[in-house]
């Protein structure tokens, strides 16, 4: 039941965020800083989690009528190899994602981009690898 409220809270959420940054793009004028950019923040967000909601329902009850489809599902997605599968692609991304971002960060450094979105990015970078390495060592503890 708490799932259910869950999922329907969630699309609820998002349309209200849409609505609302559909208001805020229609009536605010030529705005500047954050209040230029938040509409579509707003818009953006409430899409996702509409979406996403969305999603959820309408597969759960694509399910819920088909039991056996219900099981196969779930043996799928516990699947050892399917698991592994999926952990390897994360760590292939992410060696991946660590060259890209190191040569966007140094890209918008020489770009001469505002100092606290190249700052920002740097952050989310070290913030990434530093979970990488407390999880690596994590595991290794327990391995």
């Amino acid at each position: 039941m708490k799932s259910k409220i869950a999922k329907y809270a969630t699309i609820f959420l998002g349309l209200l965020l849409l609505a609302g940054g559909l208001y805020l793009v229609k009536t605010t004028g030529t705005s500047q800083g954050i209040l230029a950019t938040l509409p579509y923040v707003c818009i953006g967000i409430g899409c996702g989690l509409f979406g996403h909601g969305m999603g959820n329902v309408i597969s759960e009850r694509a399910i819920q009528n088909d039991p056996d489809l219900q099981k196969r599902m779930d043996i799928e997605k516990n699947d050892e190899r399917n698991i592994m599968i999926a952990n390897k692609a994360k760590g292939k991304a992410f060696d991946r994602m660590t060259y890209i971002f190191g040569a966007l960060m140094v890209s918008f450094a020489l770009m001469d981009v505002d100092m606290t979105a190249v700052l920002l990015l740097v952050f989310a970078y070290l913030l990434v690898h530093g979970f990488s390495i407390y999880y690596r060592m994590k595991f290794d503890k327990e391995m």
